[in-house]
């Protein structure tokens, strides 16, 4: 019988044919200098790395119901059991992307419904079909601001997350764009910093909603702010608190982005999620990434397809608006879903309970000696607390009673040092925030 796969006579012929000695040769045009730099250590057999993943995998710890007051872009959101049986049918789990519209009719719906609600809640006239994740998609929207400005400066808010802040200075540092940022005052963005720093070499404004700290900006003064110098007013904001909250759209702000992971999608420790991208009808040519949309055929039957790809792949390079290559098709349908459930009635009860539920947390934290809110700010489901020692001190005293206390805010401010974001969402019973105040009096005293 013939067997599967190349013998070692097989691999001896073609070695030959090719004049090399080992398999090892045709590696031999990789630097020496690069040996050495991933430490992985030698191969294993099948069985030993599934064993060693497994070790790798046991490691982490999942978040147990009711522990975790963690936030900062990453929420624990109760999740409709319904979600996962509707994501993982067949008809979702194509092979590849939608290019063909006869062949993914169902794909291509679900992604103009995404499009669809993302308009609705923040307000815009049109979305994508969903970016990597949502700060990348404040990243991209930098990007659009420059091109559609011809400006070549970028003002952030110093409130914004300052991992987002990051991603937003690697995108640009090879372009020698400049980036202002702006300080933050009492846990807000400076209204009185932004008018000194934003002019008419200004491409756009940065801001978050909530942001960082937990608390809410004055997006109208902010886009006044930004409009009157030409620049363009970016918001990136919580899905969630859209529930409540007036939207991006409303408020003036030109470009709407964010995270979908608050809408149904598992913290997944720490990823992978979806971003949302939403903008004004005339920035839409200068969108990145794709955009499904609803057309009919010579019978006049409804259909969906893709209607603009602003990508190398489909024209020329100078005219492309970005290199991203695809979009968070089952994640965005997650999305999609998600607010399905809900409904409009479902998305502003889901988001009532969680500024209830953060606020009577907030309000029971200050009952103990020593902790205050580090800021006088209206905020949503986080606040940040000032407490009388070391953030990370508690943290790890509340890890060992099995919490989850909040985010250590010295890690990004050494003056920030005794400052703990907290946040909490519909997920925490009133007895989980009880147990939780007390848990903290105690490790505080």
């Amino acid at each position: 019988m013939d067997w599967v796969g190349a013998s070692q006579t097989d691999q001896r012929r073609m070695m030959d044919v090719i004049g090399v000695q080992s398999a090892d040769d045709l590696l031999r045009d990789i630097p020496n200098q690069i040996d050495g730099l991933l430490d992985i250590g030698p191969g294993m057999s099948e069985t030993r790395l599934l064993r060693h993943l497994a070790s790798l995998a046991s490691r982490n710890e999942p978040v147990a119901p009711g522990r975790c007051f963690l936030g900062a872009g990453a929420y624990e959101h109760a999740i409709p059991s319904a979600i996962d049986a509707l994501v993982s049918r067949g008809e979702f789990l194509t092979a590849y992307t939608p290019y063909q519209p006869e062949a993914s009719q169902g794909t291509l719906t679900a992604t103009f419904e995404f499009q669809s609600m993302i308009c609705q809640i923040t307000g815009m006239d049109v979305a994508n079909a969903s970016m990597y994740d949502g700060a990348s998609a404040m990243a991209e929207a930098a990007l659009l601001a420059l091109r559609q400005t011809r400006r070549r400066r970028i003002a952030v808010s110093g409130a914004v997350h300052p991992q987002w802040r990051e991603v937003l200075q690697t995108y640009v540092s090879g372009l020698g764009d400049e980036i202002v940022e702006i300080s933050q005052s009492d846990g807000v963005t400076s209204l009185e910093l932004c008018q000194t720093a934003i002019d008419s070499e200004t491409a756009c404004l940065i801001v978050q909603q909530p942001n960082f700290f937990g608390h809410l900006e004055d997006l109208r003064d902010l886009a006044e702010i930004a409009h009157a110098s030409g620049a363009l007013l970016v918001v990136a904001c919580n899905p969630v608190s859209l529930g409540l909250l007036a939207s991006p759209g409303e408020v003036g702000a030109d470009i709407a982005v964010g995270d979908c992971q608050p809408l149904g999608v598992a913290l997944n420790y720490g990823g992978p999620y979806a971003g949302f991208f939403s903008v004004r009808e005339n920035l839409v040519r200068q969108m990145p990434g794709r955009l499904a949309g609803m057309a009919w055929d010579s019978s006049g039957q409804r259909g969906f397809t893709l209607t603009l790809q602003t990508r190398e792949q489909h024209i020329r390079r100078e005219r492309a608006t970005s290199n991203i290559c695809t979009n968070q098709a089952l994640l965005a349908l997650t999305a999609t879903v998600y607010l399905a459930l809900a409904g409009r009635s479902g998305f502003q009860e889901i988001a009532q309970q969680n500024l209830i539920r953060a606020h009577y947390c907030a309000d029971k934290l200050q009952n103990i000696p020593g902790v205050t809110l580090a800021f006088d700010a209206p905020f949503f489901n986080e606040f940040t607390l000032k407490l009388p020692c070391l953030a990370l001190e508690a943290v790890n005293r509340m890890r060992e009673r099995g919490w989850w206390a909040g985010l250590d805010l010295g890690q990004f401010d050494a003056g920030l040092r005794d400052c703990l974001l907290v946040a909490v969402t519909e997920t925490k019973t009133r007895d989980d925030i009880d147990s939780y105040c007390q848990d903290i009096a105690e490790v505080l005293k």
